[in-house]
């Protein structure tokens, strides 16, 4: 009788094809609006995004199945976050839209250094997003509240309340430049803006819900950026 495959590697497949999906559903709007699947600029970034964010949840399918269970669910429960959710796909579907068009009509001339800048802002995020997760088991794709969930106020959770979301924000705007499209930062601004929506529903959600967050929201003072926000 043959084998279980064993609930981790189950995950890590799924892992997998989330990988190649966003390769396709990111890949979709660059490279129809470039007209062109010559599009290198395009092929870094969904290799930066794609590969960086599918060894995460490998890593953490085996080394912490049920937080990577929790970073592949989808569906939002809350009404506002669902909102917010959709203002945030489509600033980001917008974003790869217009650089795609930059790149067919060459509206910018972006600078190889800021190019290779912005590429390795864009992956030395992605480590930090790396660490923010293994740090927090309980983090969610979605908002809600676990079972047996405890506030995290260690490491970066000491600096700013939601450093998961702060790591977002550097992925998103360093990818117009890693597009190398100057009219692509106008819709990537969006994107922190709609965050923060996201993140006061989030702390309303976590302070009636989770016990000592509303103590942690008083010692952490910042949400995002320390001394600015």
């Amino acid at each position: 009788m043959a084998e279980k495959t064993s609930p981790q590697i189950i995950l890590a497949v799924r892992g997998i094809v989330n990988g190649i999906l966003t390769i396709i559903l990111f890949g979709i709007p660059l490279f129809a609006s470039a007209g062109t699947f010559k599009f290198m600029n395009a092929w870094i970034y969904l290799g930066i995004f794609s590969i960086s964010f599918t060894a995460i949840l490998v890593y953490l399918s085996f080394t912490n199945p049920e937080y990577a269970m929790n970073r592949m669910k989808g569906k939002e429960s809350e009404a506002p976050q669902k909102i917010v959710m959709a203002f945030l796909i489509l600033s980001a579907l917008v974003m790869l839209v217009v650089a795609g068009i930059d790149f067919r009509f060459k509206w910018s001339r972006v600078p190889v250094l800021v190019m290779g800048l912005a590429s390795s802002t864009m992956a030395t995020s992605f480590i930090l997003l790396f660490f923010v997760m293994k740090q927090n088991a309980y983090a969610s794709r979605v908002v809600e509240i676990q079972a047996s969930q405890k506030v995290i106020t260690t490491g970066a959770y000491s600096i700013v309340r939601h450093p998961m979301y702060s790591v977002f924000i550097l992925i998103f705007l360093s990818a117009p430049f890693v597009l190398g499209s100057w009219f692509a930062v106008i819709p990537a601004l969006a994107i922190p803006f709609l965050l923060t929506f996201r993140v006061r529903n989030e702390e309303e959600v976590l302070s009636k819900g989770l016990e000592g967050y509303v103590e942690y929201m008083e010692t952490t003072k910042y949400r995002l950026l320390p001394w600015v926000w």
